[in-house]
């Protein structure tokens, strides 16, 4: 009865310790890594000051993303969440994309959210719109933003404000 408990306690101290890894742990990243943007007329280049400087909101952007062996992002799709508030009635919103750029400066457009021209009006001066599924135009640049997302701003263009009516840096939240 001795042996079989040795027996017992040295097949359970075994089976333990296959069970170890000895590799260290490799840290995971998010696969839909999220961001969000405070926005502003203010900050705009230039600010705005014509009937829609009052105009605010916020958009969160979450990527889907697939990565390789190094974790690295091979490729993706986002989903914009974009809410508004304070414009006139009937404001049309036109368009919206991410640019590369620090706050106070300008840049191009490198993540489109696909909205259309008339497609969003803030009958109110309130609304929102949500966009999904999002490919970008270049895989690499959701990398860049994960990176690097101040170096980013999300904006919205009105018909008043061709240029864009709202802007704010992104911020990553997850």
């Amino acid at each position: 009865m001795k042996r079989l408990s040795i027996a017992t306690c040295t097949l359970a101290l075994i089976a333990a310790g296959c069970s170890k890894s000895n590799s260290p742990s490799t840290p995971t990243t998010p696969t839909k890594p999220t961001f969000t943007a405070d926005l502003r007329a203010s900050n705009e280049v230039p600010p705005i000051t014509n009937a829609e400087s009052g105009g605010t909101g916020t958009a969160t952007i979450t990527f889907d993303v697939t990565r390789d062996a190094a974790n690295n992002v091979t490729g993706g799709t986002a989903t914009f969440v974009v809410n508004l508030s304070g414009f006139p009635a009937g404001t049309p919103i036109n368009i919206a994309h991410i640019h590369q750029g620090a706050a106070g400066t300008t840049g191009g457009i490198v993540f489109s959210t696909s909205l259309a021209a008339g497609e969003v009006t803030l009958a109110t001066g309130s609304g929102s719109f949500t966009k999904a599924g999002v490919a970008p135009a270049d895989p690499a640049v959701i990398q860049q933003i994960i990176n690097n997302p101040a170096g980013y701003y999300f904006n919205v263009h009105s018909t008043l404000n061709p240029g864009g009516v709202v802007r704010g840096q992104l911020v990553r939240v997850q």
